[in-house]
C-alpha cells in the first residue's frame, strides 16, 4: 500500500465540481435498461452506449471517474482503443466494481449479505494491472418490521471493512457503500437512525481491519423519508438530516462522500445535492455524486440505440453532468432544467 497515492487517487475523486459516473450495471441490469427502449443488450451495444458517454466532448469538467463492469473494464472503443485508456487519456479515472452482488443472509428472512470476498485478492491484482484505480462494493440495508437486524448490520460492515483492506493493499482506493434502501413506508427519523447505526458499524469495522481513511470514499443513501411514506421530508429536511448523520460519524480525515442517488428523480437527487453543500454548518469532506441512473437516464432515452442520436444523448448526459457539478457549489436551481432531454424513471442500481 503507497498511502500518498492512494490519497492523492481520492481526493481526485472528489475534486472541486467534479463527481463519478456509475456505468457499472450488472448485465441484468442493463438489459432492463436497454429493454425499456427496444434496444438489444449485446457486448457490442453496451460498449456503444458507454463510449458515448465516455467520450462526450467536456466530459473532463464534471466528471472525475467511472466505475466500470467487469465486461467494460476489458473492452476496446469502436476505434480499437481500450476504453480504459480512453478515460484516463481525458484525465478520468477507471475504477471497478468488484461485488459479487447481494444474496439472501442466511437465517434473517428478507435481509441480504452482499458476496464477493473470495478469491477478491487475486481479481484486484488483475484489475489494477488493467488500468483500475479505484473499486466499488455495495451493501444492502432494507428497513422493515424486525429490520435491519444487528446480524445485517454486523455481517455487512465487515464484509465492507474487509474489502476495503485487500483494496488497500492493492494500491486501489475503496468506495464503500453501505446503502439504506429508501423502499418502504418509514419516517425520515427511522431512515436517519438506521443511517447513523450502519455508518457507525462500518466505520468500526474499517478501523479495526486497519483501513486509511485517507485513501478511502464513502458512497451512502442520503436521509429521506420512504417513497411511499405518507409524509415526504422536504429538500431542506432531507440536507439536514443526511449532513447531521454524517457529521456524527463519518471521520474528517475521509476526503469525501459521493452520493448515490437510490431512484430519486434526476432532478430531485441534484437538489438533495446542491442543499447540502448550500447548509452553513462544519463539513470536513467534500460531497459529492456517484450516479448512475441520475446521469444516465436522459442519455438513454434520446440515443435508443441509434448511432445517429449520439450527439443528441452526449448532449443530455453532459446536461446533467453539468446540473450535478453546479451542486457540488451549492448553486444548482430548477430553472438549469429550462429546455433539457429527460429521461424516464428507470430500473436503479448505482
Amino acid at each position: 500500500m503507497n498511502p500518498t497515492q492512494l490519497a492523492t487517487t481520492a481526493r481526485a475523486l472528489v475534486a472541486p465540481g467534479k463527481g463519478i459516473l456509475a456505468a457499472d450495471e450488472s448485465s441484468p441490469t442493463i438489459k432492463k435498461r436497454f429493454d425499456s427502449i427496444g434496444v438489444e443488450s449485446t457486448a457490442d451495444a453496451r460498449r456503444d452506449y458507454r463510449e458515448l458517454m465516455f467520450r462526450a466532448p467536456g466530459s473532463q469538467e464534471f466528471i472525475s471517474g467511472v466505475i466500470l463492469y467487469d465486461e467494460t473494464l476489458r473492452q476496446n472503443a469502436k476505434d480499437g482503443t481500450p476504453l480504459v485508456k480512453v478515460l484516463s487519456d481525458l484525465g478520468i479515472i477507471p475504477g471497478i466494481k468488484v461485488d459479487m452482488g447481494a444474496k439472501p443472509l442466511a437465517g434473517c428472512s428478507g435481509e441480504l449479505v452482499t458476496e464477493g470476498l473470495d478469491g477478491l485478492r487475486d481479481r484486484l491484482a488483475e484489475y489494477a494491472a488493467l488500468g483500475a484505480r479505484f473499486a466499488k462494493w455495495r451493501a444492502v440495508i432494507t428497513i422493515g418490521e424486525g429490520m435491519p437486524s444487528q446480524a445485517c448490520y454486523t455481517t455487512n460492515a465487515h464484509a465492507l471493512a474487509r474489502y476495503a483492506a485487500l483494496c488497500q493493499e492493492a494500491g486501489i482506493v475503496p468506495i464503500v457503500e453501505p446503502e439504506v434502501l429508501m423502499d418502504g413506508k418509514h419516517s425520515i427519523a427511522r431512515s436517519e437512525e438506521v443511517t447513523n447505526e450502519i455508518l457507525h458499524l462500518v466505520f468500526g469495522a474499517l478501523y479495526r481491519q486497519g483501513v486509511y481513511l485517507e485513501g478511502m470514499l464513502l458512497k451512502p443513501n442520503m436521509v429521506m423519508s420512504g417513497y411511499e411514506a405518507s409524509s415526504q421530508a422536504s429538500v431542506q429536511e432531507v440536507a439536514e438530516a443526511t449532513v447531521r448523520t454524517f457529521q456524527r460519524h463519518v471521520p474528517a480525515a475521509v476526503p469525501g462522500i459521493v452520493f448515490l442517488s437510490g431512484g430519486q428523480s434526476d432532478e430531485l437527487a441534484t437538489e438533495h445535492l446542491s442543499a447540502m453543500n448550500a447548509l452553513k454548518t462544519p463539513r470536513p469532506w467534500e460531497l459529492s455524486f456517484s450516479y448512475g441512473r441520475a446521469l444516465q437516464a436522459a442519455a438513454l432515452k434520446a440515443w435508443k440505440g441509434k448511432p445517429d442520436n449520439t450527439k443528441a444523448a452526449q448532449e443530455a448526459y453532459l446536461h446533467r453532468a453539468r446540473c450535478n457539478s453546479a451542486a457540488r457549489y451549492g448553486t444548482y436551481t430548477r430553472s438549469m432544467e429550462a429546455g433539457a432531454t429527460r429521461g424516464d424513471k428507470l430500473v436503479s442500481q448505482d
